[in-house]
């Protein structure tokens, strides 16, 4: 499978646009339709259980369960990362997303949600229904990995 990871800059009239950051070859499942499936990718691909630093990331979704593509949403500290509900929508619009998946990693390996991780979860759900997009899952990437999905 080919995992395309986009970004997003300004054109020159100051308006949004998608733009492909690097395609990479990945031996691993098409169809990410499973939390081990995605956990793989994100272990595999992006070595998100050796980062120093939490990571957030976005696999938009194919009604198919296949990957569209992969935004980096932010890149924080040790223990900690922000996200605006803003930029993931316009992102996930962009790539025309059925569906997307959020991930991020713990650097400490736990993978027991935070109170900040479970906030942070209902509202991109909240903001997913609204929109239309749904979240498939969240998932904390670490030794293992949590998925809420799975513990819901």
């Amino acid at each position: 499978m080919k995992v395309t990871v986009f970004g997003t800059i300004l054109d020159d009239d100051g308006m949004c646009k998608l733009v492909k950051n690097k395609v990479i070859d990945y031996a691993g499942e098409e169809n990410l339709d499973e939390p081990t499936k995605v956990y793989r990718l994100l272990r595999d691909v992006f070595q998100m259980d050796k980062q120093t630093e939490e990571y957030l990331y976005m696999l938009c979704m194919s009604g198919a369960s296949r990957l569209l593509g992969v935004f980096e949403l932010t890149h924080g500290t040790v223990n900690l990362t922000f996200v605006n509900n803003r930029e993931i929508f316009q992102k996930a619009l962009l790539c025309n997303a059925s569906s997307i998946i959020i991930a991020h990693n713990h650097p400490s390996g736990q993978v027991k949600p935070s109170t900040q991780d479970f906030s942070v979860y209902r509202q991109v759900r909240q903001a997913a229904d609204l929109m239309g997009i749904p979240l498939v899952d969240s998932i904390i990437v670490g030794e293992t990995y949590y998925s809420f999905y799975e513990n819901e």
